[in-house]
C-alpha cells in the first residue's frame, strides 16, 4: 500500500517549554521529508511568551510548522476541531505539547500503522499508541485505552472501543462521516462522544505499541480539581445518554457521581449544579443511539460502557 502522510497536531497552553522539546524530539524523526505533511500547532490563548517556538518554527522548515494563534481558550474539543478543520495529510496525528518521541522512526511507523492485518480486516479508523511516563518510563495506565489492562497490557495490538486523547492517530477522511469532537465539552470526554461516532460509523478503533511515546504527566496523575470533575461527570452522563441504552445512562450518571463525592472533597455547590445539568439532559440532548452491530463490537473487545 502506498505510505500515508501525517498532518501532527498540537494544542498549547503556556507550556512552550515542553512544546519546545516536543519539536525538537520531533526534528531527529527519519522520514520528515516524505511521511509528514505539516506540523499544526493552535497556541490556545497562552499568557505567556511563545516567541521561542516561533523562532524555532522559522529556523526549521523540515517540521512544516503552521503556527495558529488563538485569542480565546478554546478548550481541548474546540481547539482540535479547528486544527482538523485546516489538517490535509492523510491521517491525523493528535498528541498533548508535553509529548516527546522515543524511537527515531516513529514517524514512519506511524504512517504505515492502518496497513497491519488485524487494521485492515478490522475497518481500523483510529489508533492509539504506547505511552510511557516520561520520568518513570513505566506505562501509564491513565492512557491505556482498555479497561482490562490486566488481560490487555502485554497485547502489542488489539482492537477496543475508545481512543485516548494524549496520543492517538486517525484516518482524517473518516470525519466526513462522523463530524469532529462536541464542541459543547470545554474539557473531559471528548474523546469517547467521537469515539462512539466512529464505531456507529463501522469502522473500529485500535491500540498498537509499535509507537511509543513518552509523557511529560505525573504518575500522580494531574490535579483533579472539582471544576474538571464536574465537567468529565455531565460530559461523561451526555455522552451514554446520546449513544448508548437507557441503564447506561443511569449507572454513568450514578457511578461518576460518587467519583466526584470521593475525589472533590466538598464543593458541594457544584456537586448540586451537576445533579441539575445532568437531570436536564433527557430534555436538552438528543438520542442517537450507536447501531447493534457497534454494540456487539463493543461487547466482543470487553468494553465497560456502564461507567
Amino acid at each position: 500500500m502506498n505510505q500515508q502522510t501525517i498532518s501532527i497536531s498540537i494544542i498549547s497552553y503556556n507550556r512552550p517549554d515542553d512544546l519546545l522539546a516536543l519539536l525538537q524530539s520531533l526534528s531527529l524523526q527519519n522520514g520528515l521529508d516524505t511521511c509528514l505533511f505539516e506540523t499544526l500547532i493552535l497556541n490556545n490563548a497562552s499568557t505567556v511568551d511563545y516567541s521561542t517556538i516561533e523562532k524555532y518554527a522559522f529556523e526549521n522548515p523540515k517540521l512544516k510548522i503552521n503556527f495558529i494563534n488563538s485569542q480565546e481558550n478554546l478548550g481541548v474539543a474546540r481547539g482540535r476541531n479547528e486544527l482538523m478543520k485546516v489538517a490535509k495529510g492523510d491521517l491525523l496525528f493528535e498528541i498533548d505539547d508535553d509529548i516527546v518521541f522515543v524511537h527515531p522512526d516513529s514517524i514512519i511507523r506511524l504512517s504505515n500503522l492502518f496497513n497491519k492485518p488485524l487494521f485492515i480486516e478490522a475497518n481500523t479508523a483510529m489508533i492509539t499508541t504506547k505511552v510511557l511516563y516520561f520520568d518513570t518510563k513505566e506505562v501509564q495506565m491513565t492512557a491505556f485505552p482498555h479497561k482490562k489492562p490486566e488481560k490487555y497490557l502485554n497485547r502489542n495490538q488489539f482492537l477496543t472501543s475508545y481512543f485516548i486523547g494524549c496520543s492517538h492517530i486517525l484516518k482524517r477522511s473518516i470525519l466526513k462521516e462522523t463530524g469532529l469532537y462536541p464542541e459543547d465539552f470545554h474539557y473531559g470526554m471528548e474523546e469517547y462522544d467521537l469515539g462512539y461516532r466512529i464505531l456507529n460509523a463501522g469502522y473500529t478503533i485500535g491500540y498498537d505499541n509499535e509507537v511509543i511515546v513518552e509523557h511529560k504527566e505525573s504518575p500522580f496523575g494531574r490535579q483533579a480539581n472539582y471544576k474538571k470533575l464536574q465537567m468529565q461527570w455531565i460530559n461523561k452522563s451526555k455522552v451514554a445518554w446520546r449513544y448508548l441504552p437507557f441503564i447506561y445512562f443511569l449507572s454513568t450518571s450514578l457511578a461518576w457521581g460518587v467519583e466526584y463525592c470521593r475525589k472533590a472533597k466538598g464543593n458541594w455547590s457544584a456537586f448540586f449544579n451537576s445533579l441539575i445539568s445532568i437531570a436536564m439532559i433527557p430534555f436538552t440532548e438528543k438520542r442517537k443511539v450507536i447501531s447493534k452491530e457497534a454494540l456487539k463490537f463493543m461487547k466482543t473487545v470487553e468494553a465497560r460502557p456502564w461507567f
